[in-house]
C-alpha cells in the first residue's frame, strides 16, 4: 500500500477520525523519483556535512540550481544518510518556504518547531525574535542535526534572520545547514541577499550549484526505453525532473514541455478527480487534510489520485511531489475557475483552527474576495509584527490596502495606511514612509477626524527630522499641537507636544524643550498613558544630562529599562540611542561601550533596523574618538552603504573624511561636503560645531582656505558658545581656530569642557592626562602638539605615529623644523608601527573579554563561535595591540579601553 493511501486510511475521511501522521512523509519528494546522477561531487559535499555533524562540527551548504535540477532529491539522499548505519543518529529537521504571495512569518522553523521543541515559543503572540534565535540555537546544540530549509527564494525576513544569527555561529554547534533556491529567483535586494553573502564568506559554509544533466546522464535516465537520449537532451535541455517524466512514458510522443509531460500522466483522470488536483494546486504550501472532508475529497478519491504518482505528503497535508508538477496542473484551469477554487479552499480553511492568516490572505486575494483579503491581511500584519519580520508586515498592510472595500470610511483607510507608514519606517523606507502618512492628511480631513490628523502630523515630524528635513519636522508637530489644541484632542496634543519638545532639545532650544515636556506630562498623568509619561520624561532628562547632571543619567537609564519592559520597543530605542549620543558627545566612552553592547543586540532582535543605523553611526564615532580607526570605519561604510536615515550619515561622513586625512590616503572633501551640506539642513549645534572642526583641521592640514572656516565656523563659535550642552563642540573648534590663528582668545572657560579649560590655561600636560584617561588618544596628541615645550611636542608626533596619523605626525614635524626643535622625530616604517587603530569590531569584543579573564574556551560560549575561533581571534588581538600574552592585556585593559 502507498504512502499516500496509508494517508488516507489512517485520515479515516469517512468515519471522521484525526489524522495520522503514521506513513507520511515530511518531504515534498521521493528519492526514487530522480536518479542520483552526475552528482557525485555535489552529494559527497552534503555527505561531508551530515558527517561533520554527526562528529560534532558545524557547517553547511547552500545548494542553488534551476527548478527540476534535483536540488531536494539531493538533500534527501544526504539525509538519508543521517539515518544509515552508525552508532550515532542525526535528528533530522526540515522546513519549507512556499510560494505564497507574502510568506508565513518565521514559516520553516514553524515547520520544524515541535521537533526540535519550540512548538509553544512560535505558537505565543509575546514570543521575541531573540527568544526563537536563543531557543533554537540550545537545541540544535543539544545534539547532532540536520537541519534544512528549502526555497529560500520563497523566504520570510524574520527566518532569514534566524538563518543568519545560526550561519554565524555555525562552528559552534553540531549541525548541518542545508538550504535550498533558486538562484535566479534572488535579486540583489531580496531578503535572503545577505544569507547567501554568509554562505560565501563565513569559514565552514559552501555552496553548490547544479547543472543540467550531459547527453550521457540522459541516456543512463532513459536507459532501457527506445527514446533518443540526444533527442532528449535537446528537447529537456538536460533537466532532470523533465527528463524522468519524459522516460516514465516513453511510448508516448514527445512532449514540448514539462507542462506536457506532467499533464500526459493525468490523461485518464476522470474530471471531478482532475479537479481535486487542481485544487491541491491552488494551495502551494499544502491542502491541509482537515480540509478534505468539507472539500468532499473521500478515500477512493485518494485513492485513484495516488496513481498519478503525482502527489506526495508534507506536514500534515497533500502537496505535489515537485513545484514543477503543480504549476503545469495550476496552468490547466480555465479562466474564472482560479478564484472558485481558491474560494472553496478558503471556505474550508476558516473552519479549522489555528488560522494562518498569511495562508487566508493568499486564498483571498486570489479568490477576488476583497473583504476576506482585507480582513486577514490585516491579522497576518500583524501576526508578522509579533514575529519580527517588519517587512512582510509592510506587505501585508498594502494587500489590506489594495483590498478595502469602496465602502470603507476614509478614516478606516487613514489608518492603515498611517499603519503601513510607520512599519515602512521601522525597516528605513523612509521616502515611503513619508508620502504614506501624508497621504492620510486629506482622509483624516474627509473624516472628519482632527485627532487623526493631529496624530498623522506628528508621525510625519518623526519621519521628516530622521529624513535630516528639520523645518519640515518642526512645522509638522506645530501643526499637529495646533489642530489637536482647537478640537480639545488633549491626547494628541500631549504627544505632538512631546515630540516638539524632542526636537527642541536636539537644537538645544531648552525652555521650550521644558515647556513641551510639563505640557506632555501634565496630560499623560490626566490620560494615564504610559508611552506619554516616558517620552515626556525623556525630554526633561535629555535636557538635564546635556547639562552635564550625573543624576540624570541614572534616571534616563531607568526610563528606558521601564519603555523596555512595557514592550514600548522604539521609545525604548530611542532612549538608548540618545543616551548613547551623549555619553559619546561627553567622552563616556566606557558607558558608550555599555549601552551600544545592550541597544544594538535590542535593535536586531525586535527588528528595528532604522535604530540600529542610527546606533551603529554612533559606535562608528565612539570607535573613532577612541582612536580604533579600523572598526569606525568598517560601522560607517556599513551606514553610508545601507538604507536608513540621511540623519544618521553624519558622523559616518566625519569618520571617513577624518580618517583619510590624518591618514593622508583615500578622499576627504567629498565626505566633509556631505556632512556640511546635512549639518546645514539639521541646524543642530551638536552636529554642526563638530563638522565646522573638521573643515577646520582640514584646512590646518592642507594650507587651504575655506571660507566656511575662515567665516562660519568664527561666527558660528561666537553664537554657540554658552549655548547648552555645547561645552565640548565648542572646545573642539576653538582649538583648531587658535591653531589657524583665525581667533586669538579661547571663549570663556565657562562654555568650556574640562580638558579644554586647562589646554587654553596653558596646562597642556594636565589636559592631556585628561585626555588619556577618557581614552581619546588623537585629542591627547593634539593637546600635547600644542603646548610650548618641546618634549610635549616631540611625544605628541610619536603618539601620532603610533595611532596611524602619519599625514598629522607630518605635518606636525614640519612645525617642529619650522620653530628650530633638533630631535623630530623619524618616521617610523609601516611594519614598525604599533597598530592600535587596527582591531575590527569583532576582534574588540575578544579584546574585551581577554582584558576580563575569560579563556578562549569561555570566550567562544559568549560569542557563539568555535574554541577555534576564538583562538585565531585572540591570537590577531595580539598581534594587533603588539602585547605578549593575555596577562598583558588583562593588565594594560584600562589603558586600552577595554576594562
Amino acid at each position: 500500500m502507498s504512502a499516500l493511501v496509508e494517508f488516507g486510511v489512517e485520515f479515516g475521511v469517512v468515519t471522521g477520525v484525526a489524522i495520522s501522521d503514521l506513513g507520511a512523509r515530511p518531504d515534498r519528494s521521493y528519492a526514487g523519483d530522480v536518479h542520483i546522477l552526475e552528482r557525485d561531487r555535489e552529494l559527497a559535499a552534503l555527505r561531508a556535512a551530515v558527517a561533520a555533524a554527526r562528529a560534532g562540527q558545524g557547517g553547511g551548504v547552500a545548494v542553488t540550481g534551476d527548478a527540476g535540477t534535483g536540488k531536494s532529491t539531493l538533500v534527501e539522499s544526504a539525509c538519508a544518510d543521517a539515518s544509515g548505519a552508525s552508532d550515532r543518529q542525526l535528528r533530522v529537521l526540515r522546513g519549507v518556504c512556499d510560494p505564497l504571495q507574502t510568506p508565513r512569518p518565521l514559516g520553516p522553523f514553524r515547520d520544524i518547531a515541535g521537533a526540535a521543541g519550540l512548538g509553544p515559543l512560535l505558537r505565543d503572540d509575546d514570543t521575541l525574535l531573540a527568544d526563537v534565535y536563543e531557543q533554537l540555537y540550545e537545541a540544535l546544540r543539544a545534539e547532532p542535526t540536520v537541519l534544512v530549509v528549502e526555497d529560500l527564494h520563497w523566504i520570510d525576513a524574520a527566518s532569514v534572520d534566524v538563518l543568519r544569527f545560526l550561519a554565524r555561529r555555525v562552528d559552534s554547534m553540531p549541525i548541518a545547514l542545508l538550504v535550498t533556491y533558486r538562484d535566479h529567483e534572488i535579486g540583489p535586494r531580496h531578503s535572503a541577499r545577505p544569507l547567501l553573502g554568509d554562505f560565501a564568506r563565513i569559514e565552514g559554509l559552501s555552496s553548490l550549484h547544479l547543472d543540467p544533466l550531459s547527453v550521457e546522464g540522459v541516456k543512463a535516465l532513459v536507459d532501457g526505453t527506445s527514446l533518443d537520449p540526444q533527442r532528449v537532451h535537446e528537447l529537456t535541455g538536460g533537466n532532470p525532473f523533465f527528463v524522468t517524466e519524459v522516460a516514465k512514458d516513453p511510448d508516448r510522443p514527445l512532449p514540448a514541455s514539462v507542462r506536457d509531460a506532467v499533464l500526459a500522466r493525468t490523461a485518464d483522470v476522470a474530471v471531478e478527480d482532475f479537479e481535486v488536483l487542481q485544487l491541491v494546486a491552488t494551495a502551494p504550501d499544502r491542502l491541509d487534510d482537515r480540509t478534505l472532508p468539507a472539500l468532499g475529497v473521500d478515500l477512493p478519491t485518494l485513492r485513484r489520485l495516488d496513481g498519478t504518482g503525482l502527489l506526495g505528503r508534507t506536514r500534515g497535508g497533500l502537496v505535489f511531489r515537485h513545484e514543477l508538477a503543480r504549476q503545469a496542473v495550476e496552468s490547466t484551469i480555465p479562466p474564472g475557475g482560479v478564484a472558485r477554487l481558491h474560494a472553496r479552499l478558503l471556505t474550508a480553511l476558516e473552519m479549522i483552527e489555528p488560522r494562518e492568516p498569511a495562508v487566508l490572505t493568499h486564498h483571498a486575494v486570489a479568490a477576488r474576495d476583497s473583504t476576506r483579503a482585507a480582513r486577514y491581511a490585516r491579522d497576518a500584519a500583524a501576526e508578522a509584527i509579533r514575529a519580527g519580520s517588519h517587512s512582510e508586515a509592510v506587505a501585508f498592510f498594502r494587500i489590506a490596502l489594495d483590498h478595502v472595500h469602496e465602502a470603507t470610511t476614509p478614516g478606516e483607510r487613514a489608518d492603515l495606511l498611517q499603519r503601513l507608514s510607520f512599519e515602512q519606517y521601522m525597516t528605513s523606507q523612509l521616502a515611503d514612509a513619508i508620502d504614506n502618512v501624508r497621504a492620510t492628511f486629506p482622509l483624516w480631513q474627509r473624516a472628519e477626524n482632527p485627532a487623526g490628523l493631529a496624530a498623522a502630523h506628528d508621525t510625519a515630524a518623526i519621519f521628516e527630522y530622521y529624513n535630516a528635513r528639520r523645518v519640515h519636522a518642526e512645522a509638522h508637530a506645530d501643526r499637529a499641537a495646533g489642530i489637536a489644541d482647537r478640537s480639545g484632542a488633549d491626547l494628541a496634543f500631549g504627544v505632538a507636544r512631546s515630540t516638539r519638545g524632542l526636537l527642541a532639545y536636539m537644537r538645544s532650544e531648552v525652555d521650550l524643550a521644558l515647556r513641551c515636556s510639563t505640557d506632555a506630562a501634565r496630560i499623560a498623568d490626566e490620560h494615564e498613558f504610559a508611552p506619554l509619561a516616558i517620552k515626556a520624561e525623556f525630554v526633561r532628562t535629555l535636557v538635564e544630562l546635556a547639562g552635564g547632571s550625573v543624576e540624570a543619567r541614572a534616571r534616563l537609564s531607568d526610563q528606558v529599562e521601564t519603555a523596555r519592559a512595557e514592550g514600548f520597543d522604539e521609545l525604548a530605542s530611542t532612549g538608548y540611542s540618545q543616551m548613547s549620543s551623549l555619553d559619546v558627545e561627553q567622552r563616556r566612552f566606557r558607558a558608550a561601550e555599555h549601552v551600544l553592547d545592550e541597544s544594538l543586540p535590542f535593535t536586531v532582535e525586535r527588528d528595528i533596523p532604522i535604530c540600529r543605523h542610527w546606533q551603529t553611526s554612533v559606535r562608528s564615532r565612539l570607535r573613532f574618538n577612541q582612536g580604533r580607526w579600523n572598526a569606525a570605519l568598517e560601522d560607517a561604510d556599513h551606514v553610508l552603504d545601507e538604507d536608513g536615515m540621511p540623519l544618521a550619515t553624519v558622523w559616518p561622513n566625519l569618520v571617513r573624511a577624518l580618517v583619510a586625512l590624518r591618514r593622508g590616503s583615500g578622499p576627504v572633501l567629498v565626505h566633509l561636503d556631505a556632512a556640511w551640506a546635512l549639518a546645514r539642513q539639521i541646524d543642530e549645534p551638536l552636529r554642526t560645531l563638530p563638522v565646522l572642526a573638521a573643515l577646520a583641521e582640514q584646512m590646518w592640514m592642507t594650507g587651504v582656505a575655506d571660507p566656511r572656516v575662515t567665516d562660519d565656523a568664527v561666527r558660528e563659535l561666537d553664537r554657540l558658545a554658552g549655548s547648552p550642552g555645547t561645552e565640548w563642540g565648542v572646545g573642539e573648534l576653538a582649538a583648531w581656530l587658535l591653531r589657524l590663528g583665525l581667533i586669538t582668545e579661547p571663549p570663556d572657560a565657562a562654555a568650556l569642557a574640562e580638558p579644554y579649560r586647562a589646554a587654553f590655561a596653558g596646562r597642556h600636560a594636565d589636559a592631556a592626562a585628561w585626555w588619556r584617561q577618557a581614552g581619546e588618544p588623537f585629542a591627547e596628541a593634539m593637546t600635547l602638539g600644542d603646548a610650548p615645550d618641546p618634549d610635549l611636542r616631540t611625544r605628541a608626533v610619536e603618539l601620532l605615529d603610533s595611532l596611524g596619523a602619519v599625514a598629522t605626525a607630518d605635518r606636525q614635524r614640519v612645525a617642529l623644523r619650522r620653530d628650530g626643535i633638533a630631535q623630530v622625530p623619524t618616521r617610523p616604517r609601516a611594519q614598525t608601527r604599533a597598530n592600535p587603530a587596527g582591531l575590527t569590531n569583532r576582534q574588540l569584543d575578544v579584546a574585551k573579554l581577554v582584558a576580563r579573564g575569560f579563556t578562549n574556551a569561555e570566550i567562544a560560549t559568549r560569542l557563539y563561535i568555535s574554541i577555534r575561533t576564538a583562538d585565531h581571534h585572540v591570537s590577531a588581538v595580539l598581534t594587533k595591540l603588539g602585547l605578549p600574552n593575555r596577562r598583558a592585556v588583562v593588565v594594560r585593559a584600562d589603558e586600552l579601553g577595554l576594562s
